[in-house]
């Protein structure tokens, strides 16, 4: 698995992780803003983005790829910033291989198995062919019946690319049959032998990925670990106050 990736800014490495049915696009804005003192490499994960597709989907398969990546690039020990399943892959290799990992951050996610929370997306995202449809705003439309937030259709109909020249319509960038057979391993906790790197959880105030009854699980997985809360963000926290996002990160990352 040859993963797509990014690479801007010098200095010591650090990997940016996006999560479920995102790109490295989703977190450019940071990898812009952090490179002014580091040299960030972004990657699409499997079947996101421009990486290859593949019929397995696990944690264990994605820190992989990962390790994989980090080896092909040279890169003993880096720092991680992911979100959501970015945030989960990145947490699993903090304890699969702790020795590659310098710092930690992880955005609104916990290493808890979650309940499902994307029926309705992958139920709209199913209901059409794209090679179907002529338009973007035909996209949404359909889309609009499964999922109402205009901000979360944005974010999903990025994966909506024109298909080759002559074939006409339009296909979905993301493997989406791979992504529902294997959800249930996407939704699945973190485990392993406890990181003691330095570690630092951000929290939209208005989401519910990180709650108070996760917190002894978070503790023995990453006693090292501090909390911020960003008040008036949901999941999309990077997204939605990407400076004080940015800020947040970077305090950590320079300090620790």
């Amino acid at each position: 698995m040859q993963l797509h990736f990014r690479q801007e800014g010098r200095g010591e490495p650090l990997l940016l992780i996006h999560g479920l049915f995102g790109s490295l696009e989703n977190l450019g804005y940071v990898a812009r803003r952090l490179s002014d003192r580091f040299r960030v490499f972004s990657l699409d994960m499997r079947n996101h983005g421009r990486s290859p597709h593949h019929g397995l989907m696990s944690y264990d398969l994605m820190v992989a790829d990962v390790v994989r990546f980090l080896d092909q690039q040279q890169l003993d020990q880096v720092r991680l910033l992911g979100h959501s399943m970015g945030g989960k892959v990145a947490m699993q290799l903090a304890l699969s291989h702790p020795q590659r990992v310098k710092q930690l951050v992880v955005a609104d996610i916990a290493p808890v198995t979650y309940e499902d929370h994307h029926s309705q997306i992958f139920k709209g995202l199913l209901s059409f062919d794209p090679a179907d449809i002529h338009s973007r705003g035909e996209a949404d439309r359909l889309l609009s019946d499964y999922v109402p937030e205009l901000p979360v259709r944005s974010f999903l109909l990025k994966n909506l690319i024109r298909r080759s020249e002559g074939c006409g319509g339009f296909r979905w960038r993301v493997n989406l049959p791979v992504l529902l057979e294997q959800y249930h391993n996407i939704m699945r906790g973190q485990q392993g032998t406890p990181f003691d790197g330095a570690t630092l959880f951000i929290k939209g105030g208005n989401s519910d990925y990180i709650l108070p009854k996760y917190r002894d699980q978070v503790a023995a997985l990453f006693p090292r670990a501090d909390l911020k809360i960003m008040s008036g963000t949901g999941h999309w926290l990077h997204a939605e106050k990407p400076d004080l996002f940015c800020n947040l990160a970077l305090r950590f990352l320079t300090n620790n």
